[in-house]
């Protein structure tokens, strides 16, 4: 592992609050810090080098602990926990079976195909027990901890759901999204492309997909159907766990009760094709897109990164340009590739396939690279730090 120190603190300063920025890339994990300033970072790894990391993700419980899912394409999936904010991590387990008799889904021809586990797209810890902590795999399926990581169980009532007609995407049929309601631990949304959206209401014994409202023209002979929904992420913010606000494969969406209907608020975007959505941590209804050509060309309209605010919900929007590249860009920032911290003056950070991880400590008016040349950037989560 190499380390590399970008910055000293003078010991006698009183000491600030800060972030850990969790990067996962197609060769290796990266942990970077910074105190709450955000002005200079150290930058460790790769941890896991050579391995594709889907997602590291941080419980908001205990800032120490931290889980990984690492992919390979000789030797599989492994999951890994550290207990000491990455220093240091230790494998836990990787049996994710399907409950009982898996049946099948359908096919990219509309055939049916058999149930198969690949990987783990993405980790979501409980906000208030560090054990718990839930995991979206490839073939689309919720599975939770209530361990560590030591055992996994399916919530198998979610494949109940008319998951004989989900469908893979382009990039396979992934539980991508996992948003948890902090007010009320039984209340779950997912996102599955090409599924849709589902939520739950008593902790995973019954799901019911929540699609009212999206229009998928070119993806379904039904626009209006319950499921088959190509949705990229969803984001909520924790004050206002009705509003909902996705990134669909086109559109941006948003919804206000909890997911039963969906309304278009892509207003004057360039474009409404994207992969991430995130929300301001003390503004609800702040949101952050990053708009991308088309589904066929993964890059920024007209080659210039743009990072685009809405302070209404949607409909109106600003570009945040300054210090992006505004020519010869032709990046892609992935679904799980963005996230916010929570600090007084809001943090918004996201990575691209180019391997840049740009930052801004002042909601998105200014950016910055904290590192460049990393391998392409999968996954970016954020941990606000005492």
């Amino acid at each position: 592992m190499l380390t590399r120190k970008s910055y000293q603190v003078d010991r006698k300063e009183k000491r600030l609050s800060g972030v850990r920025v969790l990067v996962g890339t197609r060769k290796g994990a990266f942990i970077l810090t910074s105190d709450e300033r955000r002005q200079e970072w150290d930058i460790c790894g790769p941890h896991f080098a050579g391995w594709e990391m889907y997602h590291l993700n941080g419980s908001p419980a205990d800032p120490n602990r931290l889980y990984a899912s690492q992919s390979n394409g000789w030797f599989g999936q492994t999951m890994q926990r550290s207990d000491d904010g990455g220093k240091s991590w230790r494998t836990v387990s990787n049996d994710f079976t399907y409950d009982g008799v898996p049946g099948t889904h359908q096919w990219y021809d509309g055939t049916q195909h058999p149930w198969e586990f690949a990987r783990v797209w993405h980790l979501e810890p409980s906000p208030t027990d560090p054990d718990t902590v839930y995991a979206g795999v490839e073939d689309a399926a919720l599975f939770r901890s209530t361990d560590g990581g030591e055992s996994w169980q399916e919530l198998s009532a979610l494949r109940e759901a008319k998951g004989h007609l989900w469908q893979p995407g382009a990039g396979g049929m992934c539980l991508h999204t996992i948003v948890l309601d902090p007010r009320d631990p039984n209340r779950i949304f997912i996102a599955i492309s090409a599924a849709g959206v589902f939520r739950t209401e008593d902790g995973g014994v019954t799901w019911q997909p929540v699609n009212k409202g999206l229009q998928s023209d070119y993806e379904l002979p039904d626009p209006d159907a319950d499921v088959g929904h190509c949705v990229h992420c969803i984001a909520m913010h924790p004050t206002r766990p009705d509003v909902l606000f996705m990134q669909k494969h086109w559109d941006v969406m948003r919804s206000v009760d909890g997911g039963d209907s969906w309304h278009e608020v892509s207003g004057n975007l360039p474009s409404d094709f994207g992969f991430p959505i995130e929300v301001h941590a003390h503004e609800p209804e702040t949101i952050y897109v990053v708009p991308i050509k088309s589904d066929s060309e993964h890059f920024p309209p007209d080659g210039k990164l743009r990072v685009y605010r809405s302070r209404s919900g949607g409909h109106e929007w600003e570009p945040l340009t300054k210090g992006l590249p505004q020519s010869d860009c032709y990046v892609n920032v992935l679904r799980d590739a963005m996230a916010v911290d929570s600090l007084e003056s809001c943090g918004v950070y996201f990575g691209t396939t180019g391997g840049q991880v740009y930052a801004s400590a002042d909601s998105g008016d200014t950016w910055t690279p904290i590192v460049r040349d990393l391998p392409s950037v999968l996954s970016i989560e954020v941990q606000t730090l005492p």
